[in-house]
């Protein structure tokens, strides 16, 4: 249960990779976030249940610096 003032998106909303870390190996590449979500600095994660996910990010910088 997220206790932050700002409640963390669910494990399986879209949004699951803005939760708060609350731990962080950066030399193991992971990262746990306060819904139970594990990120991994390949763009994969695990889920709360401990199924995988391939995390595919559309990065919008290039476009709006061409707008």
């Amino acid at each position: 249960m997220c206790t932050h003032r700002t409640p963390c998106p669910d494990p399986a909303s879209d949004a699951r990779d803005l939760a708060a870390v609350v731990r962080s190996r950066p030399e193991q590449g992971w990262r746990l976030l306060c819904n139970g979500v594990v990120l991994f600095d390949d763009d994969g994660g695990l889920l709360p249940d401990g199924r995988a996910f391939a995390d595919h990010h559309v990065w919008l910088a290039p476009e709006l610096a061409r707008a």
